[in-house]
């Protein structure tokens, strides 16, 4: 600021009178009423953030309600900010009368504070039809506390009533929460994706400001950048959002007190969830879902408590291939050891845009001359497989689109196409209580993924949701958990293989002493 005031002075003398006024009121300091913390750099990010959307907070105790209650003393004119029920208003309002000093202007039957042309109002957004009793009124900021607690709609609604007709004036949202408990606030998730949806297919960093369509019915459209886009016959204006995470740490106030023991006494998942800011921490499954995330979530806790295998298992058995060949999803390689997956490689569509350079990227990362399982779906795949075999590797190729003759390992039901079996069987290899210890990276977009699918009977056979059909639904393609689940076709086949092959690796190693 010191820069900039020596640059105001160095120019001022050729300004006019109003001109300087202007400026001056650009440049002051914040009022000593209420400043971000210093030491809770989310909270001053969150102040000075452009997104004309914010979603702010995440973890108990980093200062999403002094946030709320500061941006409206110091940044605004007309301001409300909503909880659920107004009895959840009690320490909101408790909490600006302490940063006031005094009551002075505060009408706490109106729940409103006028106090030098500024106008604070506290709102619930519980009862049935409570939304429409602030049709019409104007604000220049609109805070939702603990917005994960508030119906979808009625947020949208209120959110209507954003504007000012005061010169220079800025308007804004800010939602500050912890993470949705129980389904309740999911919405959060779809309209903060690129930070909070680990399917979304290019995530964004803390703070980054991305840019949105909001259509007639209600849906995201994800757009280039600011500006009037085309959506839908319809011209519409794009603003800003973003995410910005807050924890207790962050907190300078609060970090040194039991806080963080009465957050570490709740239940799980409400302890991870509120402790950590996680999003995605006990959400619940979808009905009819493939995989449970509970048995995804043991497979990779697994990966974490056992290394990588040694000796003979350190072999790699299978290298699954979900190929893109251009586009915006990935060409995506699972290598497999046993039951012990590495990390994924992944690269972009752009970059394997013909079999050669598929090929050659399963060559540099093909070990022990693995079974190679490279999906042909579409005939994205062939090329590659003809380069492989060409180069005397064993290639399986697979047609996801295929019939299967296969029955469930119960042998109860049947399977409606090898998309089917393929994955049922690896939802049979997860199985706590019968599977095969597989063991996961721990990679949260993979775990996305392969929760992602759904199931149903068609007949006596079971049929899981098509990569088009879970793309259509949720935005994004399961290219990793393709791969992952491609990587375990045939795995006892290339097992038995590779046994005898090390067999006579070892004897002509050693000269044929073992003949």
């Amino acid at each position: 600021m010191s820069d900039l005031l020596a640059d105001f002075e160095a120019v001022r003398a050729t300004m006019t009178g109003d001109e300087v006024a202007a400026a001056t009121r650009l440049l002051r300091p914040l009022p000593a009423l209420w400043r971000p913390e210093p030491e809770n750099k989310p909270q001053v990010a969150a102040y000075h953030s452009k997104a004309d959307l914010l979603l702010y907070g995440g973890a108990a105790g980093g200062g999403k309600t002094d946030l709320l209650i500061g941006l409206a003393l110091t940044a605004h004119q007309r301001s409300v900010i909503f909880r659920r029920a107004y009895v959840d208003l009690r320490g909101v309002e408790e909490r600006l009368i302490e940063i006031l000093g005094s009551r002075d202007g505060y009408n706490a039957t109106d729940m409103a504070l006028r106090r030098g042309g500024r106008l604070v109002e506290f709102g619930a957004l519980e009862k049935p039809g409570s939304e429409f009793g602030w049709q019409g009124r104007p604000h220049d900021f609109i805070g939702f506390d603990e917005g994960a607690q508030l119906a979808e709609a009625k947020v949208r609604f209120v959110m209507g009533w954003l504007r000012s007709t005061a010169p220079g004036q800025r308007c804004r949202v800010v939602i500050a929460s912890n993470p949705p408990v129980g389904g309740e606030g999911e919405w959060l998730s779809v309209w903060f994706a690129p930070w909070l949806d680990p399917l979304f297919p290019a995530p964004a960093a803390s703070g980054e400001l991305r840019w949105a369509c909001t259509r007639a019915d209600g849906t995201t459209l994800w757009v280039p950048g600011p500006g009037r886009h085309m959506v839908d016959g319809e011209e519409l204006l794009a603003l800003s959002r973003t995410f910005i995470p807050a924890r207790l740490d962050d907190n300078p106030h609060l970090r040194t007190t039991n806080y963080r023991a009465q957050v570490m006494a709740l239940p799980e998942p409400l302890r991870s969830k509120l402790l950590n800011g996680d999003f995605l921490t006990g959400r619940q499954d979808a009905e009819f879902q493939v995989i449970p995330s509970a048995w995804i979530a043991a497979a990779q806790e697994r990966w974490h408590a056992r290394p990588r295998p040694k000796g003979e298992g350190a072999r790699m058995t299978t290298l699954g291939v979900d190929v893109a060949q251009g586009g915006a999803d990935d060409t995506v390689l699972a290598p497999l050891y046993g039951t012990w997956f590495a990390e994924l490689i992944k690269r972009k569509g752009v970059d394997t845009t013909n079999g050669p350079a598929v090929a050659a990227l399963v060559l540099e990362h093909m070990r022990d001359r693995a079974q190679v399982n490279i999906d042909l779906t579409g005939g994205w795949g062939g090329s590659a497989r003809d380069h492989l075999v060409a180069q005397g590797l064993e290639v399986v190729g697979v047609v996801f689109s295929a019939g299967s003759s296969a029955r469930t390992k119960d042998l109860a039901l049947e399977f409606a196409n090898l998309r089917s079996e393929l994955w049922w069987r690896f939802r049979e290899a997860l199985d706590p209580q019968a599977g095969d210890d597989v063991a996961l990276p721990p990679d949260c977009r993979l775990a996305a993924q392969l929760a992602a699918p759904t199931w149903r009977l068609r007949g006596q056979a079971i049929l899981i949701e098509s990569k088009d059909d879970v793309r259509k639904r949720l935005g994004a393609s399961t290219d990793d958990a393709d791969a992952v689940i491609l990587a375990w076709h045939r795995r006892e086949q290339a097992l038995a293989r590779g046994r005898p092959r090390r067999a006579a690796e070892i004897n002509a190693f050693a000269g044929g002493w073992m003949a």
